[in-house]
């Protein structure tokens, strides 16, 4: 029986910043202990995509443009969106999903 492939995982700078802003927020309006258990579990969210990165859906803001090249996994109300590209994943945004997300997603990601 064969390994099963591995993906490398990278967040792009504006992923990072994401990321940091999440954290900060919930530093600011919760507590430290808070943001690192979602830090943590966000960076685990994103480095599980190695092993399978075509399990995450098509956002539904670009699936109604017919755009299929991106996808989506959450974490509680966090989205994070990426792209498989070879052996690689971009993580591209990550988000609170509760918000509407459909003019970052086009700004972002579409250059809109």
């Amino acid at each position: 029986m064969t390994a099963p492939e591995t993906y490398q995982v990278t967040l792009t700078s504006q992923a990072q910043r994401d990321l940091d802003a999440i954290v900060g927020w919930i530093v600011e309006n919760d507590s430290v202990r808070a943001a690192e258990h979602v830090l943590d579990k966000l960076l685990a969210t994103c480095h599980k995509l190695a092993q399978q990165p075509e399990r995450g859906a098509f956002p539904p803001e670009l699936l109604a443009l017919g755009i299929r090249r991106y996808r989506q996994v959450f974490f509680k109300p966090y989205r994070v969106v990426y792209r498989v590209l070879d052996h690689r994943v971009a993580v591209l945004l990550i988000a609170d999903g509760r918000r509407n997300l459909k003019a970052t997603l086009e700004r972002r990601l579409l250059g809109g």
